[in-house]
């Protein structure tokens, strides 16, 4: 029941952006690096709950690490990550069609893309011709994950911190996936403490690091929006803040 409350939370967490998005027939406000970053952190994400809930090589190989223990990905774990990835593809859509102002991906994120993109292609094709563990493989996709979820929203702090304002920002999302990430965690502990087997807490460190690092940005946002910024409301032009000075990137 927990784990269907948390997919839910979060499920619907992603579409209060979307709607604003829609409302204003604009993007601007919202922080291109993060909706790279975050497309590519859903794709390792769900190759990595569907091939640990379904494929037999893989849960072999995890059962004989922990032979006790359990498979720590449950379905609701598979569809939550595809329907990450579809509602990270729409809101990229609207970026394509709505005001945008001048807005782009960095030159750091461009950069950061290119690398867990060569690096997971590379350890791919060593896999498939046998070189490699199918199972690290997918640890690999779940530890670029992490590595994103531990960063992407970086970009969107640093950009309501310059804009003084989170106009643009959907706090609906935020509040949503504050909810569903410590629902997530609720369920990870009942599954460890019902079954014995606290290892399994470490055997899904990608959903485990996901919500404790999403709790700990969710806090920041809500700071923003609700009382550093709770009076500032940013023209969509003022995104031009931003636009005259320099980037938003990784590496501030």
């Amino acid at each position: 029941t927990v784990g269907w409350l948390y997919f839910f939370a979060w499920s619907c967490s992603f579409y209060p952006q979307i709607v604003l998005n829609f409302r204003r027939q604009s993007v601007v406000g919202l922080n291109f690096d993060f909706l790279a970053l975050n497309l590519c952190g859903f794709f390792c994400y769900s190759i990595y709950n569907i091939a640990l809930y379904s494929w037999r090589d893989v849960q072999d190989g995890y059962m004989k690490l922990h032979p006790h223990g359990i498979i720590p990905v449950l379905i609701n774990d598979v569809v939550f990550g595809l329907h990450g990835f579809i509602a990270a593809l729409i809101t990229i859509f609207q970026c394509l069609f709505f005001e945008r102002s001048t807005q782009r991906v960095s030159y750091t994120t461009s950069i950061l893309l290119f690398v867990f993109i060569l690096f997971l292609s590379i350890t791919t094709i060593i896999t498939s011709v046998g070189r490699m563990d199918l199972l690290l493989l997918i640890y690999f996709y779940s530890y670029v994950k992490l590595i994103i979820s531990c960063i992407k929203y970086v970009p969107q702090v640093v950009m309501n911190y310059r804009r003084k304002s989170t106009e643009g920002w959907s706090i609906g999302n935020i509040v949503l996936d504050f909810i569903g990430s410590i629902l997530s965690l609720v369920q990870m502990f009942l599954l460890a403490i019902n079954y014995n087997d606290w290892s399994s807490l470490f055997g899904s460190i990608t959903k485990l690091g996901l919500g404790v690092v999403s709790i700990g940005f969710d806090l920041i946002f809500i700071v923003q929006h609700y009382i550093l910024y709770k009076h500032n409301k940013q023209q969509e032009d003022g995104y031009q803040i931003i636009d005259n000075n320099q980037e938003t990137t990784l590496n501030t």
